[in-house]
């Protein structure tokens, strides 16, 4: 199928709508509303934890110490051979847009091993029971072992369900006792506890997919060790902030230093988005950025989950050598935009515009959300709420202007109108994740259940001297259903010295 670098089919404008609502448990139920009081009640432990201080590395290593400590926290899933495997980013909205994802990413897994979820399961607070719909119902159908790292939603029930599902854990550890009206005090009194399970929903998500999803033992953590043959699969749990507590941050250097086999990090935050540096901060003043970074570790790239799209980093070492950073969460919660990030020349990123890449397209990102807007605005805008509306070759022609650089799709000339530049400069005004307190409503605000979606998912096949990762779109349209277009397709091939060598498209 053609991506959408190729063609507006591929990108999924004006395509047919796919049968994704039929694998659904309420065909037409409205969608799921971050806008409604409730999911953002649910998650009020993201804003308690930034206001009255972060208990999540605590309540971490008590989850650690009832498991029986982290030197066990491995999987060996090595069999001599080559291994595939599937990465899917922030899946657990429950909606048209998650289940949009699952006959793409089914038909991608006829001879994967496994498949690897990368942040926030589940949307929008954790919880036993909505693991029904939200995962076990989804990929019902998916005969392959899950495994994964927790997102900071997942941390909003102190991680109960996701414990209880992936690592078999059916209670709590006790929580410390504070002392009486102090800050932690406090804190507890307003904080979201684990909500109890219903004994029906129980039932029934285990029916669908019985825990531990197919593997032959629970996973043994929220952070793991996968032996996957020709590689290592290591997976940390930034919890809610990004950071990771001390004694997570020395198994990680441990087991980092402990085999030579080439190794790729998942991890809930990702290093390199949006044209930052995010090094990801370790208690006791490590960084996860620091031990990836050692070349004696022999890491060939760092999946992040978090923002809702695609990004590809390929972040050029002081040694020479090169890291494949990719941010990749568009696996089924709503999109954040990507037209607000920058030309890569002259940022402080070691990436340069030529080496960057994401989906959806910038311009793609711009004609979207320009339709988004005019759409919830047309109650002020009246008549003229269609003027806000950006075609997908205008955006990508408006972007190119922009930021200096030829449109990554060619559509023949076009004519930039007055119109078309205010349009752009409304969007650009109004919507920008870097605007504090508005980031959250604003995104929310402008979820969407009909194609094209731009979500996504990768494919990682590795053999003893090659790494290949693919990043396949989901546009929600029907012809793209089982066979989903490939938008990146990174090859990394073991060098003579031992090192790396990545191979990007067009190379």
């Amino acid at each position: 199928m053609p991506s959408s670098r190729q063609s507006l089919a591929g990108a999924g404008w004006q395509c047919e709508k796919g049968s994704y609502e039929e694998l659904m448990p309420k065909p037409g139920a409205p969608p799921f509303s971050w806008l409604d009081p409730a999911p953002l009640w649910q998650s009020r432990n993201d804003r308690l934890a930034r206001r009255l201080g972060d208990p999540t590395n605590e309540r971490r290593r008590a989850w650690v110490k009832q498991l029986g400590g982290n030197a066990g926290f491995a999987i060996d899933r090595a069999d001599g051979g080559n291994t595939s495997f599937l990465v899917a980013g922030d899946t657990g909205e429950g909606d048209g847009s998650q289940y949009a994802t699952v006959l793409p990413l089914q038909s991608q897994a006829d001879d994967a091993d496994f498949l690897c979820v990368c942040s926030d399961v589940i949307y929008p607070a954790g919880g036993i029971d909505a693991y029904e719909n939200k995962f076990c119902r989804p990929y019902k159908d998916l005969d392959l072992p899950v495994y994964a790292v927790p997102g900071n939603h997942d941390w909003y029930d102190d991680c109960s369900g996701f414990m209880y599902w992936f690592c078999g854990q059916e209670k709590a550890p006790a929580a410390s006792k504070a002392k009486l009206l102090s800050k932690r005090w406090w804190l507890e009194r307003a904080w979201r506890k684990a909500p109890s399970p219903d004994p029906d929903r129980l039932q029934s998500a285990q029916s669908l997919r019985p825990p531990p999803f197919k593997q032959d033992a629970p996973q043994p953590g929220p952070y793991f060790v996968l032996d996957a043959g020709p590689l290592l699969v290591v997976g940390v749990d930034t919890g809610i902030k990004g950071t990771i507590d001390q004694e997570q941050g020395e198994w990680l250097e441990r087991v980092s230093r402990s085999s030579e086999k080439p190794k790729i990090l998942l991890t809930g935050k990702p290093l390199y988005v949006d044209s930052e540096h995010r090094p990801g901060p370790i208690d006791g003043g490590n960084t996860v950025d620091h031990i990836v970074k050692k070349r004696e570790h022999n890491y060939v790239a760092v999946l992040g989950g978090d923002i809702h799209n695609y990004q590809r980093y390929p972040a050029r070492l002081d040694d020479g050598r090169t890291l494949m950073c990719l941010v990749t969460g568009g696996g089924g919660a709503f999109m954040h935009e990507t037209h607000t990030i920058p030309n890569m020349d002259g940022q402080e990123v070691p990436v340069s515009e030529a080496e960057f890449r994401c989906y959806p397209l910038r311009g793609d990102s711009l004609s979207r959300f320009s339709q988004l807007y005019a759409r919830k605005l047309r109650w002020v805008t009246g008549p003229l709420w269609k003027r806000f509306e950006i075609k997908p070759e205008v955006a990508a022609a408006l972007m190119s202007e922009r930021l200096g650089i030829p449109p990554t799709r060619e559509t023949g000339p076009v004519k930039l109108t007055r119109r078309d530049r205010f349009a752009a400069r409304a969007i650009f005004a109004i919507h920008h994740r870097g605007r504090g307190g508005l980031h959250v409503p604003l995104s929310e605000w402008l979820d969407w259940n009909e194609p094209p979606m731009f979500k996504q998912f990768l494919r990682i096949d590795a053999e003893e001297d090659k790494v290949r990762i693919r990043c396949f779109a989901v546009s929600g349209c029907k012809p793209q259903e089982h066979q989903p277009p490939v938008e990146d397709d990174l090859v990394a091939r073991r060098q003579g010295d031992g090192t790396w060598e990545w191979t990007l498209p067009g190379d």
